[in-house]
């Protein structure tokens, strides 16, 4: 039962070994059985959390934008420990990570042309901040793609976001 319950999961789509404890737990498979199928489902190498991990970063990196600090959190809630975590967001180009942020910017940019500077800086700044840019890239980012508009920007617009 514990067998076929992982790999019905492990067919729709990737796990880790937390997400599968969790759904054994939750179908009241004993916590012995399920620790022998675990065990041995990782021997063979079905459950891997630091090939997960890294696909996981570059996935949704690429996908959605995200940056590592909201990386680092999706991970932990899906149980990949402290190391594994930290390995695969490092592994993740700084410079790579400031490109996807200008270019999120850059896409959402028109949408903001009408509003009041600062507004645009509100906007724009939340956008980043909600896919766990820190407030120094967003600073960075934000005044780089209003400059480059040839709108002047003044430091108290970007006033508590370093």
């Amino acid at each position: 039962m514990a067998r076929g319950i992982c790999l019905r999961l492990l067919t729709l789509a990737p796990r880790t070994r937390v997400e599968l404890a969790r759904a054994l737990r939750k179908r009241n498979v004993p916590d012995d059985v399920a620790e022998a199928v675990l065990n041995r489902y990782t021997e063979v190498g079905l459950i891997d959390d630091e090939a997960y991990a890294e696909a996981w970063v570059g996935s949704r990196h690429a996908g959605r934008g995200l940056a590592r600090r909201a990386l680092a959190a999706e991970l932990r809630t899906r149980g990949v420990a402290e190391d594994t975590v930290r390995d695969a967001v490092d592994r993740l180009d700084p410079e790579q990570e400031l490109e996807t942020a200008r270019r999120l910017v850059a896409r959402r940019l028109p949408a903001t042309e009408g509003l009041q500077p600062a507004a645009r800086v509100r906007r724009l700044a939340g956008m980043l901040a909600r896919k766990g840019y820190s407030g120094s890239v967003a600073y960075r980012v934000v005044r780089e793609a209003l400059e480059s508009e040839g709108h002047p920007t003044e430091d108290d617009m970007f006033e508590g976001m370093d």
